[in-house]
């Protein structure tokens, strides 16, 4: 099925970038994009002047941050399909049929893969390794491979967002949609795109800061999404502690010198540590009953519609 174009909404959230959004803006209403909407988060040098007077709807965001922008957006969205992409140059409008094109195809969200042909200067050596290991943890801690969770370059259903609970305020928006549509178990497909170097809007990423609160949001959503993970890590960490004290305390013994204490923190760390592991394995147990239970139901649901 092909996409109409006034089927969609253009998305693009923005904080000071006058350089860029006027021709962002015209390039998508060259290609006949007519509903192409703004979220500004206060801009103080004219963003959303520049961004009116190139043919967009401009709205201002009530609450701080990339996130919060997103979050506003979706409930003033009226289109079925909405096209995301930052407002700061790096991503093209030449890529739009491309990131569509799934969603014709029956897929709920895509992802704009920057990472595998970026444009020389797009990355520095730091953030393309940051964006790698971020993955991997993505990987590893919800059980898909999406290759770069961290795009700002989105094509999703507006019914598909309106399913996830988004709450994360900043630049962690992107890896909690990532994670939302694995857990809700939506279609989700990965395309490249080409990531062109900043054409004269300063980064907003804090590489140490964002990443470390990037790094927690992976961690912290896989305790509804993957608790084997979450609680294992915990566990294992508790569990290796008292594995440690506990080596010290053997060698203490074999020189003939008791140390009652640390053997029963030994025992008590280990204890716990395991217990801990235990409930992850519990709880992903009943993670998983919950969402057959999910599924028979929708099943249940869908063979009780009324044929048109």
């Amino acid at each position: 099925m092909n996409i109409e174009y006034d089927e969609v909404c253009i998305f693009i959230p923005t904080l000071n970038e006058a350089p860029t959004i006027g021709r962002l803006v015209e390039g998508f209403r060259e290609r006949g994009f007519r509903h192409i909407l703004v979220m500004d988060g206060n801009s103080t040098d004219g963003t959303p002047d520049i961004a009116r007077a190139a043919g967009a709807v401009v709205r201002t965001q009530t609450g701080k941050g990339k996130g919060n922008a997103i979050i506003e957006a979706v409930e003033i969205i009226d289109k079925p399909y909405v096209l995301m992409l930052d407002g700061d140059g790096t991503y093209s409008p030449d890529d739009a049929e491309r990131m569509l094109d799934p969603l014709g195809r029956g897929f709920d969200h895509v992802i704009g893969d920057r990472l595998g042909n970026p444009e020389t200067g797009a990355f520095t050596g730091l953030n393309l390794l940051g964006n790698q290991v971020l993955n991997l943890m993505f990987k590893i801690a919800h059980g898909k491979d999406l290759r770069d969770i961290l795009s700002g370059y989105r094509a999703f259903t507006l019914n598909s967002i309106r399913h996830m609970t988004l709450k994360e305020a900043g630049f962690e928006i992107e890896t909690e949609m990532a994670v939302e549509a694995v857990r809700n178990g939506q279609r989700i497909t990965v395309v490249p795109v080409r990531y062109l170097a900043r054409p004269g809007t300063m980064t907003k990423l804090n590489p140490f800061h964002d990443g470390i609160g990037i790094f927690s949001t992976i961690y912290r959503l896989a305790k509804t999404n993957n608790p084997i993970f979450y609680f294992g890590i915990i566990g294992l960490f508790i569990s290796l502690a008292g594995g440690v004290i506990g080596i010290y305390v053997v060698l203490e013994w074999l020189k003939d010198i008791e140390h009652l204490p640390l053997t029963i923190l030994t025992v008590l760390l280990i204890t716990v540590g395991f217990q801990i592991f235990m409930f992850g394995v519990i709880s992903d147990m009943l993670l998983g009953f919950h969402r057959e239970t999910i599924h028979q139901i929708e099943q249940l649901q869908s063979s009780q519609k009324p044929p048109r």
